[in-house]
């Protein structure tokens, strides 16, 4: 799934004041939009989703460096305690050893505070950078709607992706109602990089 879309909020309708010199208001000059459609194939959507799993991806090495960390710790702390009784050594040494131990089981604490901290703060990094991608994608995409149903003379434009509460279709039925979806997307993807719009091939399994 992709994390912009998960955080996308389905926007019901877009209304304009405007009406069409040539079209009498009230004689059903509505159109619609699939705005789930024209999001998920936006280039800049694609290249969003992009930026947001390579960040992730740094974020999850971070996260790995440190459980390595926690983990070495660990061993440490078990070697210096089955040290701390060995008989073999002086007492001396062995305090020593049950010293060492309690300090890295503090250290081994810590790391776990720390990836708990980190996680939390991962979480909300990602969480608002989604949703300021995703809150300029949709600005710019209705920026896109309004001017193209202005200048067609529509005085409200649906999203036919919408749904209710409970998860059922909001527009149930559509007998002639112009669909502008491919239109838009092809606009808004006009201005597309080379290779913009073409999925990355899949990684070679190791």
């Amino acid at each position: 799934m992709k994390l912009l879309t998960s955080f996308l909020l389905a926007v019901l309708t877009f209304t304009f004041s405007a009406q069409a010199a040539d079209r009498p208001a009230g004689t059903g000059n509505i159109a619609v939009v699939d705005l789930k459609k024209v999001f998920d194939g936006y280039w800049k959507t694609k290249q969003a989703d992009l930026n947001l799993k390579d960040e992730a991806g740094k974020l999850d090495k971070t996260r790995k460096d440190m459980i390595e960390d926690h983990k070495k710790a660990g061993e440490d702390y078990k070697k210096y305690l089955d040290g701390s009784t060995d008989s073999a050594v002086s007492p001396e040494e062995r305090e020593k050893r049950k010293k060492t131990a309690e300090a890295k089981l503090q250290e081994m604490r810590q790391i776990e505070e720390s990836i708990g901290q980190f996680d939390r703060s991962a979480r909300t990094q990602l969480g608002e950078k989604q949703r300021n991608m995703r809150d300029k994608i949709v600005t710019e995409i209705r920026e896109v709607v309004n001017k193209k149903a202005r200048t067609a003379g529509y005085t409200a434009v649906l999203d036919s992706a919408a749904e209710s509460a409970v998860g059922t279709p909001i527009l149930l039925f559509n007998a002639s109602l112009p669909d502008l979806t491919e239109e838009i997307l092809t606009q808004l993807n006009a201005t597309a990089p080379a290779g913009a719009l073409t999925s990355p091939a899949p990684a070679n399994p190791k």
